[in-house]
């Protein structure tokens, strides 16, 4: 009989993104365990199980046990410096939080996966790797290494794991609220992409939805959700 896993292991399940995803899953039955600092909104729901943790902290991650059809990493930063003004310091946190706690995930939690049915893994990159953008050079450099990271897993872990990543332009999250705090900034955004909008986190979880339960046959692809910037010219 196939061992068919119900539960999804989601970092950063607390807010943005990660928390929209955590509620779709939920909403189609799937039971979420959420690693993030703070419970979150889902906290107490029956399908949701929070474990605290801090992933720029060395603490070690929390032990979960429970066979899984997934796992997700959400967690990132968005660190705009000139390049002149960024510290050594800026660039290990940025790399720690976004690629190098995103490598530990893994590791800790692949053995949930392991012999499940149709097994994938889904980590975020970021429109800056692929379009040369000012002041982001911590966040490109540390997204790019997500990027790379996803192609060498989707390598090693086929046939038996699928590994996608998700690399979307500035999305309506709390992470993005200071670049979307005023009416001026807000109309900016939109008019730098060639959809004249920024995206939402709902729709960036539908696709990360579809990707972690149906896309079958799709493994070691950087999914480009970006209103057009970068990819077309308007």
């Amino acid at each position: 009989m196939e061992n068919i896993a119900n539960t999804y292991i989601v970092a950063g399940a607390s807010s943005g993104i990660g928390l929209e995803l955590a509620t779709l899953l939920i909403h189609h039955g799937f039971e979420v365990c959420g690693l993030s600092r703070t419970p979150g909104p889902l906290n107490g729901h029956k399908l949701y199980r929070h474990y605290s943790h801090d992933f720029l902290s060395d603490e070690p991650l929390p032990d979960i046990t429970v066979k899984a059809a997934g796992l997700v990493y959400c967690p990132g930063s968005i660190m705009l410096k000139p390049l002149a003004r960024l510290s050594k310091e800026d660039v290990n946190k940025t790399i720690t939080l976004n690629a190098t706690a995103a490598l530990l995930f893994v590791q800790q939690y692949l053995a949930n996966i392991k012999n499940t049915k149709d097994p994938s893994i889904l980590l975020f990159s970021s429109v800056a790797v692929r379009t040369g953008m000012p002041f982001h050079t911590a966040t490109a450099m540390a997204k790019g290494a997500v990027e790379g990271l996803t192609l060498a897993m989707a390598a090693e872990l086929a046939p038996d794991v699928r590994v996608n990543a998700i690399a979307p332009s500035l999305t309506d999250t709390p992470l993005a609220a200071g670049l979307l705090n005023t009416e001026a900034k807000i109309q900016a955004a939109k008019a730098r992409h060639p959809m004249n909008t920024f995206g939402t986190s709902a729709e960036i979880a539908k696709v990360a939805f579809h990707m972690l339960t149906e896309y079958r046959w799709v493994t070691g692809q950087v999914y480009n959700i970006n209103g057009g910037l970068g990819t077309i010219i308007k």
